[in-house]
């Protein structure tokens, strides 16, 4: 008798029982448990396998599978009341503290409009956006453009006339600015590389923007008090480096050498830029400022892309941005890009910058005016006469970061910053040796043909004096500006602004103004314009760092890039020093001058400018008549504390009333 399979027995079984095999029941999704459950009801033994124990973990886990599967069919309803409520504990919170203090939660009021904006302007675009979009149809008809194009141009060339005309009128030192931009304009056409080819849209326009943001930052009271209170909120928020920096350097290294006072902030701004970047706020900030910069100038996307990451990130990482595009783009599209390089400083270095004292309003509102300024002198020294193939109107997206999760994005953030301030360091001390060897050396042969004092500040005073003037800074203010531009060009940024930023110190700490003959300070007015000129990279140091940069990008087109740097450099310093220009144009006195009546009528035992100002006032006022007591005039006449405050000023300064 021949063997029978495990397959045949069993039908041979069933056929004899006439059932089916109790303890195995096959179903779509595999064994179905009815099958023991059955055999338990009759008494039977299950099949191995699936023992009592099993099944009963299977019925105490079954609530769990039910609750489980109940969760991922109801997952949008669970995130909709999550979200409610967070939103509902959220608007709590955010009226208790508005309504206890409005002041102190300012900032949370801030953060949370611009939220509310985006998230409106997102769900309008979705309702409204294409309805919007066929109503802008007839627009598109080339003759009501080129109309609409005129009328515009009209009516900004007639408003521009007429703000110059009333408003230089009490200020008539805003017209030299004024002179200082048409000059630059005039010097860069003259350079052109293709003078017939100047789309003068791109230049009007980026020159407007630029102008109409100064009147914004500089001029208006919202504005400036926005700016203002950014500035400060970002002092707060880079304050917090100390808590860091303190624990690994200790608290004496913190706060008296420079080294731990600011390189450590850069880090600190590093591991944040990291982190924003991760989360894609960064590329969304970009992409919306180059959308309006495309938009408004006809730039083509990479190119206007690299210009405004130049805001945020520094001279080699924007390039990054477009990076895939490099190989593809014009001279002129990769001038644009090395322009906007040169003109900005990154939001790293701001950190640092601002550590020195610099006015950090002045130092954003300089680094935001340069991004359509550099595309328009970009475009004005070197005009676009290739095909390109970026002209969409789309744009190019942004990817978010590489990093897995926010902590890798923070740690790689900070050990990226640790090489830029390691360089920033390394910079400063060898460039810092170099000019006072430089400065040694000159003055060595000066005295050869007895000439004292030679020195490479001097010479820089000297030669760019005629060039600051036209900016818009005072004669006498003209030698040190002057001084700060060409060690910012020639040497370093840092440099410079480390300079500016002893000269402020001076200021508010009362120092006189002029000693044995020497200006000791400058006015806040030149302080303002300064810190425009000296806000980029524009530096000789930096064309090697432009050049390495891109040319590991490209490597294939290192000859195009080391033909055009030069001139990218040139109009890169030029975009700062005609941000100067709008800077003077714009300036006016904040704040209410000093009553210096009520200061001095006040036991003060600190100099401060304050101090400065009334007392110069007193001495002015002040006259002598022999061996008499002095006389008083103006606010101090018959006033009994007027010799008391004499005498107090007399403590502080000197002047010839003192004898």
């Amino acid at each position: 008798m021949e063997k029978t399979s495990g397959r045949e027995a069993v039908a041979l079984s069933t056929m004899k029982t006439g059932t089916d095999n109790p303890g195995l029941e096959l179903t779509e999704e595999g064994l179905s448990p009815e099958g023991p459950r059955r055999t338990e009801e009759q008494g039977q033994s299950p099949p191995d396998g699936l023992g009592p124990s099993t099944h009963h973990r299977g019925r105490l886990l079954q609530p769990f599978t039910r609750a489980r599967s109940f969760c991922k069919r109801h997952a949008s309803l669970f995130k909709k009341i999550l979200l409610g409520l967070f939103c509902s504990a959220y608007a709590a919170y955010f009226l208790a503290a508005c309504i206890l203090d409005f002041q102190r939660a300012l900032a949370l009021f801030v953060l949370t409009c611009l939220v509310l904006l985006v998230l409106v302007h997102r769900a309008l675009k979705s309702v409204f956006g294409k309805t919007l979009t066929r109503c802008l149809k007839p627009f598109e008809n080339s003759c009501l453009k080129l109309w609409m194009k005129r009328v515009f141009a009209g009516v900004a060339l007639v408003g521009l006339i007429l703000w110059l005309a009333l408003d230089t009128a009490q200020r008539p030192e805003q017209l030299m600015s004024f002179a200082g931009i048409c000059m630059f304009i005039l010097i860069l056409f003259a350079c052109s590389k293709h003078h017939s080819a100047v789309s003068w849209r791109t230049v009007l326009w980026g020159l407007g923007l630029q102008f109409v943001f100064g009147i914004l930052v500089i001029r208006t009271d919202p504005g400036f008090n926005a700016f203002q209170w950014l500035g400060d909120q970002i002092q707060i928020f880079l304050n917090y480096t100390v808590a860091g920096s303190s624990f690994v350097f200790g608290d004496t290294l913190v706060k008296d050498v420079f080294a731990f006072q600011a390189l450590p902030i850069i880090i600190y701004f590093g591991c944040v830029m990291s982190i924003l970047y991760y989360l894609g706020l960064v590329q969304w900030i970009v992409q919306k400022v180059a959308w309006f910069l495309q938009i408004t100038m006809g730039t083509t996307a990479t190119e206007t892309l690299a210009v405004a990451g130049n805001i945020f990130v520094g001279m080699t990482e924007a390039p990054l941005l477009i990076r895939p595009y490099l190989a593809d783009m014009t001279l002129s599209e990769i001038h644009a890009v090395m322009t906007g390089g040169f003109a900005t400083i990154s939001g790293t270095v701001l950190g640092a910058f601002i550590s020195f004292g610099i006015e950090a309003s002045s130092l954003i509102s300089a680094s935001v005016m340069a991004a359509p300024s550099a595309l328009a002198l970009s475009k004005l020294v070197y005009p676009e006469v290739e095909e390109s193939k970026f002209k969409n109107k789309e744009g190019v997206k942004l990817p978010r970061g590489k990093e897995s999760n926010i902590l890798e994005a923070a740690s790689n953030g900070a050990t990226d910053a640790i090489g830029l301030a390691t360089n920033v360091a390394a910079n400063l001390i060898a460039f810092l040796a170099v000019l006072a060897f430089v400065n040694a050396a000159l003055s060595w042969l000066g005295e050869l043909v007895d000439i004292q004092g030679l020195t490479f500040q001097v010479i820089c005073s000297y030669i760019l004096r005629p060039m600051v003037f036209m900016m818009g800074v005072e004669w006498a203010d003209c030698p040190m500006v002057a001084e700060m531009v060409g060690i910012k060009f020639f040497t370093n940024e840092f440099v410079a602004y480390q300079q500016l930023s002893q000269y402020k110190s001076k200021r508010l700490s009362g120092v006189e103004e002029w000693i044995e003959g020497e200006k000791q300070w400058i006015s806040v007015r030149a302080e303002t314009i300064t810190t425009f000129s000296l806000c980029g990279f524009a530096n000789f140091s930096s064309i090697g760092i432009t050049l390495g940069g891109l040319t590991s990008m490209v490597p294939h087109r290192k000859s195009d890039l080391s033909k055009i740097v030069v001139r990218a450099l040139f109009t890169g310093a030029c975009v700062s020093l005609i941000s100067a220009c709008v800077a003077g144009i714009l300036y006016v006195p904040r704040g209410a001058e000093a009553d210096c009546v009520s200061f001095l009528n006040t036991s003060f035992t600190n100099r401060t400018y304050e101090t400065y100002v009334c007392c110069r006032e007193l001495f002015q006022s002040t006259s002598l008549n022999g061996t008499n007591a002095p006389s008083f005039s103006g606010p101090w006449e018959n006033k009994e504390f007027s010799a008391t405050a004499l005498t107090n000023c007399c403590d502080f300064y000197n002047n010839t009333v003192c004898a």
